[in-house]
């Protein structure tokens, strides 16, 4: 019974979901500290104020406290900002100058006499009967 177990956790597949969720939690963790040290200053020199939780308004004798709304709103936008151009622009740019692609080998030629798209390897036009040189 142990034995099975021990082989389920060292599989490649848990250990690699553990990993990425330790490696996602600190990531998160990083993220948040950009967006809440960096970018959350830069709105509050803005809008003069860095916590809209405040605001909210009265229909009815219901509060709406839209304040946190926006809060919310604007913490997602600078998290995906965040993201995008601290991690995916980098990785994909990265990823491009590392791949580099074979040229594919053409499989089709131009018929010189009729300009029908051929087979590279004819060696008579099946459109208009020529002996391909």
């Amino acid at each position: 019974m142990l034995k099975g177990f021990k082989q389920f956790i060292l599989r490649g597949n848990v250990v690699d979901l553990a990993v990425g969720v330790v490696i996602g939690a600190s990531f998160g963790t990083l993220v948040n500290s950009l967006v809440k040290d960096l970018l959350t200053p830069f709105i509050s020199a803005i809008f003069k104020a860095p916590d809209f939780s405040g605001l909210s308004f009265i229909i009815n004798g219901s509060n709406f406290m839209y304040g946190n709304f926006l809060n919310a709103v604007i913490a997602f936008l600078l998290v995906s900002i965040a993201v995008y151009f601290f991690v995916v622009t980098p990785i994909n740019t990265l990823i491009s100058k590392t791949r580099k692609e074979k040229p594919i080998d053409p499989t089709t030629k131009k018929c010189q006499f009729c300009m029908s798209e051929i087979n590279i390897d004819a060696k008579k036009c099946p459109f208009c009967t020529s002996i391909l040189s």
